[in-house]
C-alpha cells in the first residue's frame, strides 16, 4: 500500500480562520446562543467576539451570580444545545 503523506497549509487554515467570513460565521453562532439563553436565564446576556489565532466569540451571563445559576442550571449550556451546537462534558 503506497504510503500519502498530506500536507497542512497552516498559513492559509490561518487566514480563514481569522477571515471575516469565520467572524461573521462566529457570531452568528455566538448570537444564537445568546437568544436562547436571554429565554431560559434571568439574567442579562453579553456577547463578545474577540480574536486570538482565530475570531472567537463569548456568551456570559452579565451579572456575578450568572456563574451560579450556569453552576446549578446550566442555562448557557443548555442554550448552546439549543442553538445546535455540540456541547461536550469535560
Amino acid at each position: 500500500m503506497a504510503r500519502i503523506k498530506v500536507v497542512l497549509d497552516r498559513k492559509g487554515i490561518r487566514n480563514i480562520l481569522r477571515s471575516q467570513d469565520m467572524a461573521t460565521v462566529v457570531n452568528q453562532a455566538a448570537e444564537a446562543v445568546a437568544g436562547h439563553a436571554r429565554t431560559l436565564a434571568e439574567e442579562e446576556v453579553t456577547v463578545a467576539p474577540y480574536t486570538t489565532d482565530r475570531e472567537a466569540a463569548s456568551v456570559a451571563l452579565a451579572d456575578a451570580s450568572g456563574a451560579n445559576e450556569q453552576a446549578a442550571d446550566g442555562s448557557l449550556t443548555k442554550a448552546a444545545r439549543a442553538a445546535g451546537l455540540e456541547v461536550r462534558d469535560p
